[in-house]
């Protein structure tokens, strides 16, 4: 009994610590796409959450940790997604279009979920020089480079390709998520098509 009261405390705080990182995370993602990063501060972040304003500084110390822990949160979760879209490929471009199927549907669910309003929704925040974001990058880069090798893939600079991929899927992600419905597959086409053939390789629109 003396350990099942040692036990429960520890794990009733350790849920408390997560939610409450979870809530000021998601409130500076809203934050950040109502206001902008530049122009949001700790203050308006805190205001978005049912916390105290001590409690905020328990978990980051600046709002620039708080971006850096948003960028980490979303790569983090999304990596397993991308490697599974890697290991069941069949080509080269059957590879991107569900890598990028994958990630368009990520940022779509975790939109929904967060219920965030069509004009305030944002893919997660992207930083090439976090820990996560740079096992993404490398993980894409490594795809890349394998295709290149077996010969699935035109002979072209690995570490280029591999920015631009997740650019485009930011960028155009972005776009998609502002329309709706967004277009999950559509999007997905008209990134693939573009990495692969440029401009001649977008679908046409009627």
């Amino acid at each position: 009994m003396s350990e099942t009261a040692s036990v429960e405390p520890i794990g009733k705080r350790e849920r408390t610590k997560l939610a409450n990182r979870q809530a000021i995370l998601m409130a500076a993602r809203r934050i950040f796409a109502q206001l902008g990063y530049e122009a949001a501060t700790v203050r308006d972040i805190i205001r978005g959450t049912e916390l105290a304003s001590g409690t905020f500084y328990n978990y980051f110390r600046s709002k620039e940790e708080v971006f850096e822990a948003l960028a980490d949160d979303g790569a983090r979760r999304f990596r397993p997604i991308l490697r599974m879209a890697r290991e069941h490929a069949r080509s080269f471009k059957d590879y991107l279009h569900s890598a990028f199927v994958a990630y368009f549907r990520f940022i779509v669910e975790d939109n929904e979920s967060e219920g965030l309003p069509i004009d305030e929704r944002r893919p997660h925040v992207i930083r090439m020089d976090t820990p996560e974001m740079m096992a993404v990058y490398q993980e894409v880069r490594q795809s890349l480079e394998e295709a290149i090798a077996r010969g699935d893939a035109p002979h072209v600079d690995a570490d280029y390709l591999a920015c631009a991929c997740i650019g485009i899927a930011q960028e155009v992600g972005g776009a998609m998520l502002r329309r709706a419905p967004p277009a999950i597959d559509e999007a997905a086409a008209f990134a693939t098509g573009l990495i692969l053939n440029g401009l001649a390789g977008v679908p046409r629109q009627g």
